[in-house]
């Protein structure tokens, strides 16, 4: 059984954990955007294509990332009008599941010195954002393809108005937060 099934499944049950009245106050998971910032490789002169990046990001996520362009130029950090500044991708409905899903059983364990997320990455409406130190935790990819080391920036949309629902939520979905002191 899938996670998406099995957050339909758990709707109920999470309804009665947080109070709700209605069965379409329950939060549920709106999207996942993947997010690769390019632009300190776009200032250097040696990089011209970002195909092996892109090609990273679509095998990690199941489709092909929007090149991201730069909207005003910014000369501290050698960044001109129109250069490309990130690779996204928006993932929805059931391709979103299956992402939180790999995150959670597949790349989370993988990385170095992890014992839970930090529950003090949610913006206040709901929304959770962490990041990757590289895209070579993702057990897609092999070390060949990844020439480029890049974090990634992943943030998860749900339909909450708050914080605590939202927690409840992802909870739900099998992210595991730090135990406070």
């Amino acid at each position: 059984m899938s996670l998406y099934e099995t957050a339909i499944k758990n709707k109920s049950a999470l309804q009665e954990k947080l109070g709700k009245k209605n069965i379409n106050q329950v939060p549920v998971l709106d999207k996942v955007i993947v997010a690769m910032w390019v632009g300190s490789l776009a200032t250097r002169k040696w990089v011209k294509d970002f195909s092996d990046l892109e090609e990273n990001l679509r095998t990690i996520t199941g489709q092909h990332p929007q090149m991201i362009l730069s909207k005003q130029s910014i000369s501290n950090f050698k960044l001109r009008e129109d250069m490309p500044s990130m690779l996204r991708v928006t993932l929805r409905g059931q391709r979103a599941y299956d992402f939180i899903e790999r995150l959670v059983w597949f790349v989370l364990p993988r990385v170095r010195d992890f014992n839970g997320l930090s529950d003090r990455k949610f913006d206040g409406r709901g929304n959770y954002n962490l990041w990757l130190p590289s895209q070579a935790v993702f057990a897609e990819l092999t070390p060949e393809d990844v020439k480029t080391a890049m974090w990634l920036q992943i943030n998860i949309c749900t339909t909450a108005d708050n914080d605590a629902d939202s927690k409840a939520l992802l909870e739900s979905l099998g992210i595991i937060f730090q135990k406070k002191a």
